[in-house]
């Protein structure tokens, strides 16, 4: 059927609506099939009355299509697009003024419907063939990092004893195991959940369940291989790196703020000056533990100093660099889902006074972990 049954529900209630009328007799929608090579036909969908007996199609050389006074076609058209047509058999002609308006208002109703139906048909196809794309694409992603992984692993074996290299790999293998969880994040995506309704209105910019928890992970742990990230990086681009004197005890949804800690360091080495020092600063009390990813190049403009966490939207500066002005939206989404929050500080040293007088500080505050239940005994 070339129709959803949803549009069929339709058609039936508008056609129904002719059951008062005595002057019609027969009402039969069409929608327009096209063959390949041929002229396109006309494909019955739906009849009032409905006898139970099948109608033929229509083509070119239907006899049906030969004008009468009593059957009139009215066209279901999109502009220069023929969608379909609307039979219409009476017991007399010509049709009263009251008769076609309701016939011509069916007709609009009917052609708006069939159009957003066979978007949507075609919508839903091309989404289905990207899916069908997209997990062939993770599929065979798995293997090139599966290579990496087994390299990765065979060299850390030969440098045993070289402590300096050994760390590198480490870093490495640290780096294919976060590319194998996003990979597994977007597999998941390709298997939605049809229990789960889709909620009204744009969702939160938040990562997928796969990236949450375990809750009390140590926070340490995660970031030991952000830090050798952002040394390496820092060497590669020639410029100082500054790394906190002490790693925090903080333990909680860990995964969330190691995302949060990578898209700044990332904002920070792509968009401040080439030669300027970049760090990270942790200051933690009782009460919750502050992480603050500083740099010392020109500070952000004052009209885009909020403007920047919107999603989509890229400052001045980051204009000619590539990127989707997604990192700042997603990291200020995910401080406040940990009831933190995440805010743009100029100059750092506002921070701390050890920090540089120029440049800008995106701190993010975190509640202190709630207290272990104690065992039950």
């Amino acid at each position: 059927m070339p129709v959803s049954e949803r549009f069929l529900a339709l058609l039936r209630y508008q056609l129904s609506q002719f059951s008062d009328c005595r002057e019609v007799r027969c009402l039969v929608v069409y929608v327009t099939q096209r063959a390949e090579g041929g002229q396109p036909s006309l494909l019955p969908v739906g009849r009032w009355p409905a006898d139970g007996r099948a109608l033929p199609a229509v083509d070119s050389a239907s006899p049906l299509r030969q004008p009468e006074e009593q059957r009139r076609w009215l066209p279901l058209r999109d502009e220069q697009l023929l969608l379909g047509a609307l039979q219409v058999e009476t017991a007399s002609a010509p049709w009263p003024d009251s008769l076609r308006e309701r016939l011509q208002a069916v007709a609009l109703c009917l052609t708006e419907a069939l159009r957003l139906d066979l978007e949507a048909q075609g919508l839903r196809q091309r989404l289905e063939a990207q899916d069908e794309q997209l997990r062939l694409l993770v599929h065979q992603l798995r293997n090139p990092l599966t290579a990496l992984r087994t390299f990765g692993q065979l060299l850390r074996r030969r440098l045993d004893h070289d402590s300096a290299n050994r760390t590198l790999v480490e870093g490495l293998l640290a780096e294919e195991r976060q590319l194998n969880r996003y990979v597994d994040a977007i597999s998941a995506l390709t298997r939605p959940d049809p229990r789960i309704a889709p909620a009204p209105g744009p969702q939160p910019l938040l990562l997928p369940p796969l990236f949450s928890g375990p809750e009390g992970q140590p926070l340490r742990d995660l970031l030991m291989p952000l830090l050798q990230r952002a040394e390496a990086t820092a060497t590669l681009q020639g410029r100082p790196w500054q790394a906190p004197t002490q790693l925090p005890t903080w333990r909680g949804d860990s995964g969330a703020v190691a995302e949060i800690l990578a898209n700044l360091l990332e904002n920070a080495f792509r968009y401040s000056a080439a030669g300027c020092a970049v760090g990270l600063h942790c200051h933690e009390t009782a009460s919750g533990l502050n992480l603050t990813v500083w740099d010392g190049g020109s500070a952000i403009d004052p009209a885009e100093q909020e403007m920047i966490f919107e999603r989509g939207w890229r400052g001045r500066q980051g204009q000619p660099l590539p990127g989707s002005g997604l990192g700042l939206a997603l990291a200020r989404e995910l401080a406040r889902s940990l009831g933190g929050s995440l805010e743009l500080v100029i100059p750092p040293a506002l921070v701390a006074p050890a920090l540089p007088a120029d440049g800008n500080a995106f701190r993010l505050s975190l509640p202190a972990p709630a207290p272990e239940s104690p065992p039950a005994h």
